[in-house]
């Protein structure tokens, strides 16, 4: 729910999902993230009072839009900490069928729209596939998950595995794997299986319990390299603050005058 210019970000994962064709969006939040269930449903009748009152139908039609844009469905996540959880806790809402299993955090804008290059390569392909990155410098390397596998074409791999944070040197491809999956229901039973052998506290993810299973059994997993990306952890604070600059340098109503704010910073030698 931080905000980025004029809307959390998880909005924009939300429109981005929506301009990909999904219509029916699960989001599994903890007992402290109320404000999301609040943010997609319709305003207050108190709040929509005050809008009117104050001829602030512009804003009235926007909070309109932001709950019709999907069918949202709210659960509260349980069992142990890790990625593969939220998807044990939907799998009765998902149900047979292909999904996108993305984060609230990771924003990777896309041309086309990173879920329509992911629902593609799969509808082609007819596996899993995992959104990727190319790593450019050499930290990269050390803070992602790279991906290991066949080349089938320059911007797809055929994956046999994911090495967590190689470094350069012992990287299997310079393949980045971030911002989520698209998955197919055989996932389901993989995860049930993967949760039956975990031990008491320990953590529960998707790459090591599940992944790598379905890899051994012959699963077909691709990644593929996103057209024209750029990857976001607005999770990281320093990572936030350079995602919030290069929006409003995009922002159609307000990039000219945040240009000229920060060339004024510059001209001054403020810093």
């Amino acid at each position: 729910m931080l905000p980025l210019i004029d809307k959390p970000i998880i909005q924009y994962i939300v429109e981005e999902l929506v301009e990909a064709g999904i219509e029916d969006i699960v989001i599994v939040t903890g007992y402290h993230k109320r404000s999301i269930e609040d943010h997609f449903d319709y305003i207050s009748a108190d709040l929509r009072d005050n809008l009117k009152q104050g001829n602030k139908l512009e804003l009235l039609e926007e909070t309109k839009k932001i709950s019709d844009l999907a069918n949202f469905a709210y659960i509260r996540q349980k069992g142990p900490y890790g990625s593969a959880t939220p998807i044990l806790n939907a799998a009765h809402l998902i149900g047979d069928e292909p999904f996108i299993y993305t984060f609230a955090d990771d924003l990777v804008p896309s041309s086309p729209n990173r879920f329509t290059q992911m629902i593609d390569l799969h509808e082609e392909l007819q596996g899993a596939i995992l959104p990727c990155i190319r790593v450019v410098e050499d930290e990269g390397y050390k803070r992602y998950g790279i991906l290991a596998g066949e080349m089938i074409r320059s911007d797809v791999i055929k994956m046999s595995g994911v090495v967590e944070k190689p470094g350069k040197d012992n990287a299997p491809s310079d393949l980045a794997s971030v911002g989520g999956y698209l998955l197919t229901p055989d996932v389901f039973p993989y995860i049930e299986a993967g949760i039956a052998k975990l031990e008491k506290d320990q953590e529960f993810y998707l790459t090591t319990f599940v992944l790598e299973s379905m890899l051994k059994d012959g699963k077909d997993f691709f990644g593929c390299a996103l057209k024209n990306s750029k990857y976001y952890d607005t999770g990281n604070k320093l990572e936030y603050l350079k995602t919030v600059v290069d929006f409003g340098l995009h922002h159609k109503e307000l990039s000219e005058d945040f240009k000229t704010y920060l060339r004024s910073l510059l001209d001054n030698g403020v810093y």
